[in-house]
């Protein structure tokens, strides 16, 4: 290039004219997208996913989470099953699944004893104390379900044996509310926090939370299907992160837990709030399977008639995500 040449190049850029210029090279990648389910919409143990996708939580780990809800136990295990979800939120009766076969594998618990259940009546009942259950009917999902299991729980702790409660199958909310007003049950086996908001209205009065009666136990973990912790170990493991993250920022950050978690499952903040301190302290922090806990839910699975005998660890749950508790 002449001199000539050379001023005039410096002379159009100096004025301002753009040279095309090669196309930049980005190391952004994109989200890995991860669907995951709750057992059922409206808990307040399930309400870390919703808070940790609003806060960003998991999207800081990479992970662009499709958030849905499905209706019990054996929806949630299809669901994983057939694929059409990653990862599963659910109960830890819900491991014996993995224990006759099905695809998945409880990853980490997530909540330890059932804090979160309570036994609740009728707002006029004259119930007040746990002693006045005694030979009342009380509700409960299904037969061989966790509420089935807490009132003989509840039977057992007290010694009263076959003249205790007496455990009524009535399904969901819809049929339990309109069976107290009838008179058809005495009460109900269920959610802490609907109990909760059923005594705000003057509908229902919370008894007793489940806590007193099972020492130990795994009430919620999380699921992972096979092929998924196969295939992208790491998917998971990003998962449990932001998870466990979302647990430590709910922690320091009440004000903002009840604020997302009440209209999540639409309750009042006042409520919200109660059932937060009352519930936050069950979960767990890294996922770790506590021995003593694994040996109740085994106990619980023969008891509640899902296993016929207790199956080795290996068929319930994987320690490759999380610490392990000897």
């Amino acid at each position: 290039m002449s001199r000539l040449s050379r001023r005039r190049v410096i002379t159009a850029l100096a004025g301002g004219a753009v040279l095309p210029l090669a196309a930049p090279i980005t190391s952004v990648r994109a989200a890995q997208k991860l669907r995951v389910a709750k057992v059922v919409p409206f808990a307040w143990t399930f309400t870390p996913l919703d808070i940790g996708r609003q806060e960003g939580i998991f999207t800081k780990q990479g992970l662009d989470v499709e958030a849905s809800a499905s209706a019990g136990d054996a929806k949630l295990q299809q669901l994983l099953a057939s694929g059409s979800v990653d990862i599963g939120i659910g109960s830890g009766p819900g491991m014996a699944f993995s224990a006759k076969g099905a695809p998945q594998i409880a990853v980490a618990e997530m909540y330890g004893a059932p804090r979160n259940m309570a036994v609740m009546v009728g707002y006029d009942s004259s119930v007040k104390t746990v002693a006045d259950l005694k030979g009342k009917k009380l509700g409960c999902t299904t037969v061989g379900s966790l509420t089935a299991w807490i009132g003989e729980r509840i039977n057992n702790k007290e010694g009263w044996g076959k003249q205790g409660i007496v455990v009524v199958p009535i399904g969901g909310m819809p049929p339990a509310r309109a069976a107290i007003k009838t008179h058809q049950i005495d009460g109900y086996i269920g959610a802490l926090e609907t109990g909760y908001k059923l005594e705000e209205a003057k509908e229902w009065r919370v008894i007793t939370s489940a806590t007193p009666f099972v020492d130990h136990f795994i009430t919620h973990v999380i699921f992972a299907r096979n092929e998924l912790i196969s295939k992208n170990p790491d998917a998971v493991r990003a998962f449990l992160k932001g998870w466990f993250e979302t647990i430590a920022y709910m922690k320091a950050h009440k004000d903002k837990a009840v604020e997302i978690s009440a209209k999540v499952i639409d309750v009042s903040p006042a409520v919200a709030a109660r059932v937060y301190d009352e519930q936050i302290g069950g979960f767990s922090t890294d996922g770790t399977f506590d021995p003593a806990a694994v040996a109740t839910l085994k106990e619980s699975f023969i008891q509640m008639g899902l296993l016929k005998q207790a199956p080795p660890d290996s068929e319930l749950f994987t320690t490759q995500f999380v610490p392990v508790k000897i």
